[in-house]
């Protein structure tokens, strides 16, 4: 019997577990894919978001900025790539001046620091590859650039630190009420706990649906992005944003904390919770935008291109609390963008909920800090050389085109939470997110894994679920 089970283990479920775990209660994530940040927090624009968009007074605003204020502290305490770097929205028309100041109104009332509106020639100063026709711009510094992947994983992996369970590969399909808390049905048997954190991004109107009369729904909203190779990646030093419409803030580009050059996203509205294909359409139409508001985009140097889905609800609003009709049910549902940005206020919010409900008293054994891997291009030569002296693996360059060794994969693997798979190898080293895409050092990816995972080649996956890579009837051949 858990206090609480948290379904899902993106961004969010990861932030709320990481705050419940400051409590003495037993706390549970259950994730239906192999690793965490499987779902939409594994694709998306990687963006710390200043807070300006939101509308003044909401919940997205509130936790946008609160958000955004934690993540610089929160970057050094779990030890994941975070950089300030500032943004700016476009302005090409004199006509849209009036939505800019009104942007720039709105930021101010939602606690937004340092917003200016600068003029052309200070625009082009600041960034000289945005648009000859720019009018003006909005200028955040507070906005910045994260990896998503290192944030969820160290969000997890502090909380499994701090005593949370983590089962993967357990889906949940029914939820059932019982006296006293709630039964949650998975394929790896039945979970009991006194309350329920619906986390479950594109999903959680079903599981919000199953225990209450007052339904919600979520459309998946897909995203194409181009990522290039960082060759690009100085092209622009901030984020640029379109002014923003209903379907969002358009086709951004972006720096990311790696010094590669992401361009997207699209805002397509699908009814497949699980469709994340690009379209020819799609990647197109990222193209054309994104050369509106920066020209000269070297889009030859696309290395590869994926797609993300957002949990839109269709009062464009983050809904974070207890269902009415049902006691001890947490809903954590249409974290859609600023979703990223706010989920360490998310995870506050809903760890205080639970705090006051179940009377729950701290732990003085909390450990606040964690560190990730080791990265020895961080290290002067004489270090390097000695850790090379020390563990020889650290020599051994397995992916060329970011210089990733087998020491550094074998500590993702063994770390709290390992990797069992390409992709869960790829979110915590980078091995394979080069410019040749895995086509060089996924062959001795698989061997490092299935050497320390105790298994065949033919049980590795690319991420888990049927995506074997090895497949056929001579197994005794590995």
């Amino acid at each position: 019997m858990y206090d609480v089970v948290i379904i899902g283990g993106g961004v969010s479920g990861a932030a709320t577990a990481r705050e419940l775990s400051r409590y003495q209660a037993r706390i549970c994530v259950l994730e239906k894919e192999e690793d965490v940040c499987c779902g939409t927090s594994k694709a998306n624009s990687a963006i710390v978001h200043a807070g300006y968009d939101a509308k003044t007074g909401s919940l997205k605003a509130k936790l946008n900025v609160r958000g955004n204020e934690r993540m610089e502290q929160l970057s050094k305490d779990l030890d994941f790539p975070f950089e300030r770097r500032g943004s700016l929205v476009i302005c090409l028309d004199e006509e849209d001046m009036p939505a800019l100041r009104e942007l720039y109104d709105r930021g101010v009332a939602n606690g937004v620091k340092g917003l200016q509106i600068l003029s052309r020639e200070e625009t082009l100063a600041m960034e000289p590859n945005v648009s000859d026709q720019v009018k003006a711009s909005l200028y955040a510094p507070t906005a910045g650039i994260v990896c998503p992947f290192h944030l969820n994983i160290a969000l997890a992996e502090n909380a499994y630190a701090n005593g949370v369970d983590f089962k993967f590969n357990t889906e949940v399909t029914e939820i059932r009420k019982m006296d006293g808390g709630y039964e949650l049905v998975t394929k790896q048997g039945i979970y009991k706990t006194r309350c329920v954190v619906n986390a479950a991004g594109v999903y959680a109107d079903r599981f919000h649906n199953m225990v209450s009369d007052a339904k919600i729904h979520i459309t998946p909203r897909r995203g194409d992005y181009c990522l290039l190779d960082k060759s690009a990646g100085s092209h622009v030093s901030r984020t640029i944003f379109n002014l923003p419409n209903q379907y969002g803030k358009g086709v951004l580009v972006t720096p990311t904390v790696h010094g590669n050059l992401l361009v997207g996203p699209t805002a397509i509205d699908i009814e497949d919770k699980e469709g994340t294909n690009t379209t020819r359409e799609g990647l197109d139409q990222v193209m054309e935008k994104a050369g509106q508001n920066v020209k000269n985009l070297p889009m030859r140097q696309v290395i590869t291109s994926f797609a993300g889905l957002r949990a839109h609800e269709e009062g464009s609003e983050f809904i974070i609390g207890e269902a009415e009709d049902a006691p001890g049910f947490i809903d954590c549902a249409g974290i859609e963008s600023p979703g990223l940005t706010s989920c360490p206020a998310i995870g506050e919010m809903v760890a205080q909920i639970l705090k006051e409900k179940l009377g729950l008293e701290e732990k003085e054994t909390f450990h606040a800090t964690r560190k990730g891997l080791l990265n020895p291009n961080t290290l002067s030569k004489e270090e390097h050389a000695a850790l090379i002296k020390e563990n020889p693996a650290y020599g051994n360059v397995i992916c060329r085109c970011e210089m990733i060794t087998e020491g550094e994969i074998i500590d993702a693997i063994r770390r709290p939470l390992g990797a069992r798979s390409l992709d869960g190898v790829k979110r915590r080293t980078r091995a394979g997110m080069g410019r040749c895409q895995s086509g060089f050092c996924t062959p001795r990816t698989m061997e490092i894994l299935a050497r320390e995972c105790g298994v065949s080649m033919f049980e590795i996956t690319k991420s888990g679920g049927k995506s074997q890579i090895v497949v056929g009837t001579n197994k005794d051949a590995w």
